[in-house]
């Protein structure tokens, strides 16, 4: 067998070595497999509607509310500033209850712990337990809880729990185990698309040479024929090449929509949305609504602000006429004009103040607007009669 033979047969095994050898690579793997574990907190999706939630319960002011005779008022006092404006030393009310509502979605499986202290007597501190740290121990009907090994009784302790579980009610369940597929399919999901766009294996065009050229056994010699052939340094020129040696083909690789990426994606972020129980435009799938909105504050937030609301009422007050609410109210989409409405109607009504309905509109007091008002017309069906107009009343009270 002569040397020019071999050279020829070399030249095209060549091709389909290359060929085969990236498919067998690890980098035409993890194109297609998204390998490891995934944890909830590195889902951008899961992590955007959890990061909502918690925004939006920690912006809320907690209010210290007190039961009288005529109905419930706010009480403003050191506890209700400690417990609304600085709960530690360390965090403001946004990041203690931004670190609550995470635990509770997140990291503590439907479980957060607060450590408070006291000093004289009154209430210094609310620290929150690293949820790696606590161990909820079975007793009985009831249970102990370990933080950092030191052993607290349930009601010398903060617990805020979601989700009861089933065997063991004090104790809480969180998303973890339904959300583990749809974090695996929106991680494969991210691979793929990543592979797609950086692969450099999907040329657009497709030029067949005759492995008998000699050029073509060498990487110099294959750029020799491209430069030759091909390229050319017009836009737009034609190219001339041997019709017994070339053959041109256009080719169009697989893209997201044909496989199916797209709506697999709008499907898990749905699923995402629909176990958080989130409008779906959070983590970026759908649009705004507003009766959505208003809904998911009242079905989704309000719950979830019952929870810690009850839970430092119970813990944290000894009068029995107390307790703790979220401004729930301050969430809900309202645009100036309904708000401007609602409040000109509760003010002739006699059911608002002025300065009332200038706060709903983020408007400063008046003098003057303190008193209760009401339209002539609106007294009660007995005093009808009583209307000087009826009565043959004049003006300046005659």
């Amino acid at each position: 067998m002569g040397k020019s033979e071999k050279k020829k047969r070399k030249a095209r095994a060549e091709p389909e070595k290359r060929s085969a050898s990236f498919l067998c690579s690890v980098d035409a793997y993890e194109t297609l497999c998204g390998i490891g574990y995934t944890r909830l907190s590195q889902n951008p999706e899961i992590m955007a509607a959890v990061n909502k939630i918690a925004d939006l319960i920690s912006s809320m002011t907690i209010h210290l509310m007190g039961n009288t005779d005529k109905g419930d008022i706010r009480i403003r006092n050191e506890l209700s500033k400690k417990v609304d404006i600085y709960p530690n030393a360390f965090m403001t009310r946004k990041t203690f209850i931004s670190t609550i509502v995470r635990n509770l979605l997140l990291e503590g499986d439907g479980n957060a712990f607060v450590i408070p202290t006291y000093e004289n007597g009154f209430l210094s501190d609310l620290v929150p337990a690293r949820p790696g740290t606590v161990n909820m121990i079975p007793d009985g009907y009831g249970y102990a809880v370990q933080v950092g090994g030191v052993q607290f009784d349930p009601g010398d302790i903060l617990h805020f729990v979601i989700n009861p579980d089933p065997g063991y009610p004090w104790k809480g369940t969180g998303y973890r185990a339904t959300l583990k597929e749809v974090a695996d399919n929106l991680k494969q999901a991210a691979v793929t698309k990543k592979g797609f766009m950086e692969s450099k294996w999907k040329p657009s065009v497709i030029v067949k040479v005759d492995g008998m050229t000699d050029e073509f056994s060498s990487k110099e010699g294959r750029k020799k024929l491209l430069e030759m052939y091909i390229e050319s340094s017009t836009a737009g020129e034609p190219w001339m090449i041997p019709a017994d040696q070339f053959d041109i083909k256009e080719v169009r690789p697989l893209s997201l929509n044909d496989i199916a990426l797209t709506d697999s994606v709008k499907l898990d972020k749905r699923t995402v949305a629909s176990v958080l129980d989130i409008p779906p435009f959070v983590v970026g799938e759908g649009e705004f609504r507003e009766t959505e909105w208003n809904n998911f504050v009242n079905t989704r937030i309000r719950p979830l602000c019952n929870a810690i609301e009850q839970e430092l009422t119970r813990k944290l007050l000894l009068s029995p006429d107390w307790y703790f609410r979220f401004n729930i109210r301050s969430l809900y989409a309202y645009d100036i004009e309904k708000l401007s409405r609602v409040g000109n109607d509760n003010y002739t009504r006699g059911i608002m103040t002025g300065n009332e309905v200038r706060d709903w509109l983020g408007m400063g007091p008046r003098d003057g607007l303190d008193e209760l008002v009401i339209l002539e017309n609106y007294i009660p069906q007995g005093m009808i009669g009583d209307q000087k107009k009826l009565n043959g009343g004049g003006r300046d009270g005659e």
